[in-house]
Parts: structure tokens; C-alpha cells; sequence
């Protein structure tokens, strides 16, 4: 129900990945003549593949979390967390608020045993494809005990959706150096050494994206900061191009001709494909898609749910987490 599109990203890409994928079926949540409408869309093709809940309220885009969380208990967002943790469901995807969606997830499902606060993971295309970038702007004001958890948490998510083994841990800094950075990150630093995460030291902003880490972790302030930096920058770049390619019809000419790595570029800088923030830590799967959304970016979340269910998330991180601890 909620986003800039609301049902109308979110039933088409739920259609989508029904039609691609046999394993997968989908419990939508929402306002009864939202239903309505995606059951005449659905048809009775897919039969018990497409379920339907429905909710008497939705939770508004600027609506504080804690008000989402105290009076808005039959909205749609909340009746599909309920639905992970009651087992209806594997994993929750929404494009709502992610204030509200925060504060609900955790009061529902509750935290992993070791984990003291979830976060906001998400992939950043780079050079030799992904990055999993963590905290994005779930906490600020983090201890270094937080950030390495963060970092076990990210290195389940990178292995599970890299499909790689020993994914490398980099810290995000102001420098490459061991004496650069503030208490926290230097705290942090000598934490990760002691652990047996694949810790490679620290990395700096433009090293996001050359390909020497696999998962990046810094605190909710400044990853939100980075994140949406990136975002403006990607469609900037998509923007200047486009207009220098149009300046006069010689341009034009050559981007007829320079169309095919054009195309490859936008391809490349395209946020829709790898929208999707894994709300990590949960005691179940919530991902968070951009508000934005439209079906190929919020088809790209779900998969993203579809990848971490069938790797069980949080099962592997707990694992880790109990390991950690019993190491320290």
C-alpha cells in the first residue's frame, strides 16, 4: 500500500515473479479494494500461489514511527510482519515508511540472540560487481561492539548473495593508515582483527567500489550519507550524459553510434537494480524497498527476499553471532 506507486509497482512485479519463479508465492496485504483489484489481476492462474490479507489501515509515509507502531496495529505493514513471525510468510518486502517499518519489525520479530540493534544493509554496484554496505541509517551513536556485529551480519548477507566464501570485511574511514580515524573506528578495527571474519582493514569512500571488499561497514550516519551521495551521483553522471549526447545533432550522431555502451552505462547506474535494503539482525526477513519503486526495482527486492529466505538469513547469522561469542 505504501511507496510513490503502492500497488501499482507492487502487483505487477509480485505477477512477475510468479510467472519466473514456480517456487514462489506471495500473500499481498492491503486495504480490501486494493485486493480486489490484484485479485481480477492475478486471475485464478496461480491459484493458492496468490494469497490475500487484508488490513483496515495504512501506515503514511510521514507518519512517526512510534505512532505507526501504537495505533496502527491492523495496517497493512503491520499484519505482514505479523505474518513472518506467525510463519505465515518467509520474508516481508515493503516500500513504506522506514522509520515505521523499522520500529515495527523490531517490536514483532525481536532481535537475534547477540545482536544488540538491527541495520540497514544494502549492495553497491562496483568494479567486480556488488558491495554490501552496512550500517545505512538504522543507528547512530554506535559503539564499536555495534559495528562488529554489523560485520557479521554483512558477511552472512555477501556470502549468501555472492554466493562466495570468507567475504572481506573492510571498515569505512578517512584514511588508509592504522592512526587515522576516531576512537570508535580504531576500537572497532581491533575487534574485527581479533575476530575470524576475513577482516581486510580500512577502506575509504572511493574504495567502495574498486573491488577489494565485499562488505563495507561504518555507523547509520555516515553510511546514509555515503549511500545517498552515490545516488545523486549516479544520476547526475545519467543526466550529463544524456544532455552533452543531445547538444546538437553531431552529438546526436555519435550517440546513435555510442548507443549499444550507453545503454550498458545506464544499465550499470541503475538503482532498480539492486534496490532492496535488508533490514538485518531480525529475528525473521524484512526487506525495505526504495519509496520510489517501480515494478522492475521492487521485482528486484523481492528476489532479494526470495536469495536470503532460501539461505535462511538469520539462522546463519545467529550461528555466527553464537560463534563470535564463544570465541570472545
Amino acid at each position: 500500500m505504501s511507496g510513490d506507486r503502492g500497488p501499482d509497482a507492487v502487483v505487477p512485479a509480485a505477477l512477475s515473479v510468479l510467472e519466473a519463479d514456480d517456487s514462489a508465492d506471495f500473500l499481498l496485504v492491503g486495504l480490501p479494494d486494493t485486493l480486489e483489484h490484484a485479485r481480477r489481476a492475478g486471475g485464478d492462474r496461480y491459484g493458492g500461489r496468490l494469497r490475500f490479507l487484508e488490513a483496515t489501515e495504512v501506515v503514511g509515509m510521514d507518519e512517526a514511527p512510534a505512532d505507526a507502531l501504537r495505533r496502527k496495529k491492523n495496517s497493512s505493514m503491520r499484519l505482514a510482519i505479523e505474518a513472518v513471525r506467525k510463519g505465515e510468510a518467509d520474508a516481508c518486502v515493503s516500500s513504506g515508511n522506514t522509520g515505521a517499518l523499522m520500529a515495527t519489525a523490531r517490536y514483532v520479530l525481536k532481535t537475534l540472540p547477540g545482536v544488540d540493534r538491527p541495520a540497514i544493509i544494502s549492495a553497491v554496484p562496483g568494479m567486480g560487481g556488488y558491495t554490501f554496505m552496512l550500517d545505512l541509517g538504522a543507528n547512530i551513536g554506535c559503539t564499536a561492539q555495534h559495528l562488529l556485529q554489523f560485520a557479521i551480519m554483512g558477511t552472512v548477507v555477501a556470502e549468501g548473495m555472492l554466493d562466495i566464501r570468507a567475504a572481506r570485511v573492510a571498515l569505512l574511514n578517512i584514511g588508509l593508515e592504522d592512526i587515522k580515524g576516531d576512537d570508535l573506528v580504531r576500537e572497532a578495527a581491533e575487534l574485527l582483527s581479533r575476530s575470524n571474519l576475513n577482516y581486510v582493514g580500512y577502506i575509504e569512500g572511493d574504495g567502495i567500489f574498486n573491488g577489494k571488499a565485499d562488505v563495507v561497514v561504518c555507523d547509520g550516519f555516515v553510511g546514509n550519507v555515503a549511500l545517498k551521495t552515490m545516488e545523486g551521483v549516479a544520476g547526475f553522471i545519467a543526466t550529463i550524459l544524456s544532455d552533452e549526447f543531445r547538444r546538437n545533432p553531431l552529438r546526436q550522431v555519435q550517440g546513435v553510434a555510442a548507443g549499444t555502451a550507453l545503454h550498458a552505462v545506464r544499465e550499470r547506474l541503475d538503482s532498480r537494480r539492486y534496490n532492496g535494503a535488508s533490514l538485518v539482525g531480525l529475528n525473521g526477513i524484512v526487506i525495505k524497498s526504495h519509496g520510489g519503486a517501480d515494478e522492475v526495482a521492487f521485482e528486484t527486492a523481492v528476489n532479494r527476499a526470495l536469495t536470503e529466505a532460501r539461505n535462511g538469513v538469520p539462522v546463519q547469522i545467529a550461528n555466527l553471532m553464537e560463534e563470535q561469542c564463544t570465541r570472545a
